[in-house]
């Protein structure tokens, strides 16, 4: 454990930039691809928030456990189990089957549309919920004063993320999207529970929900090589000229 906080100045500034590059592009998106098309557009923004969102990764998964150690909780029975299925539960939430798996790498023309099917049933906004949970597992695991400011950074980056999400609908989809709005919820189930929704489990086997599924499996294999991605980024120049 490292105790210093500088790491964790360090993630927010990175945080900051990583939101500034996603909404940022979200934001832009409609002008861009008048300029240079839709296909163009997905190259220049994926050229720019996969790297950010790299190093974003690499620098937590370096200083997780910097700071202080506000909780352990990694020897209570039954955490474990907790952490992995809220996990599981979070990626469904965090990469919804609502997208159309040929337009992410812009084989298809990536376009806007309003979903009301499947998990936008339970949640208006799956991605912030997804978020939320996955920081609360990860928190709960790991304990750390780092990790606390990691979440705060990535659940406030979402929690603004709905509020311009819903703004960008309203003004690409206008009336369309206010009757969306009036018969989903951004807190989950809420609309279920209120009988404005009902959920349809047909809704939920697409392509992408196994893809989501197997990538669960993979991140669970790929925890293994956290340490050795860890001290790769250490030993990196990014390392050296951030810390």
């Amino acid at each position: 454990m490292v105790a210093t906080h500088h790491s964790s100045l360090v993630m927010l500034v990175l945080l900051v930039l990583f939101a500034v590059v996603h909404s940022g592009g979200a934001a832009l998106r409609s002008r861009a691809e008048e300029v240079i098309g839709a296909r163009a557009w997905r190259v220049v923004f994926a050229s720019a928030s996969i790297p950010s969102a790299v190093v974003v990764i690499g620098w937590f998964l370096a200083h997780r456990y910097d700071g202080l150690r506000l909780w352990n909780l990694q020897g209570v029975p039954g955490v474990i189990p907790l952490m992995w299925i809220g996990t599981a539960v979070s990626f469904l939430f965090l990469y919804p089957a609502t997208y159309n798996l040929l337009e992410i790498p812009a084989v298809l023309k990536p376009q806007v549309r309003l979903y009301a099917t499947g998990i936008i049933r339970i949640s208006r906004h799956p991605q912030a919920v997804g978020q939320i949970l996955w920081c609360f597992t990860h928190a709960v695991w790991i304990g750390s004063s780092f990790m606390v400011v990691t979440c705060i950074g990535l659940i406030g980056h979402h929690l603004f993320a709905v509020w311009h999400g819903d703004r960008r609908l309203r003004v690409r989809f206008g009336a369309a999207f206010e009757d969306l709005k009036a018969n989903t919820s951004i807190v989950p189930f809420l609309a279920v529970i209120d009988g404005r929704q009902k959920l349809d489990w047909r809704e939920f086997l697409r392509p992408a929900q196994l893809g989501i599924c197997i990538a669960v499996g993979v991140f669970w294999w790929a925890h293994r090589y956290i340490p050795t991605a860890a001290q790769a980024m250490r030993n990196s120049a990014l390392e050296g000229l951030l810390g």
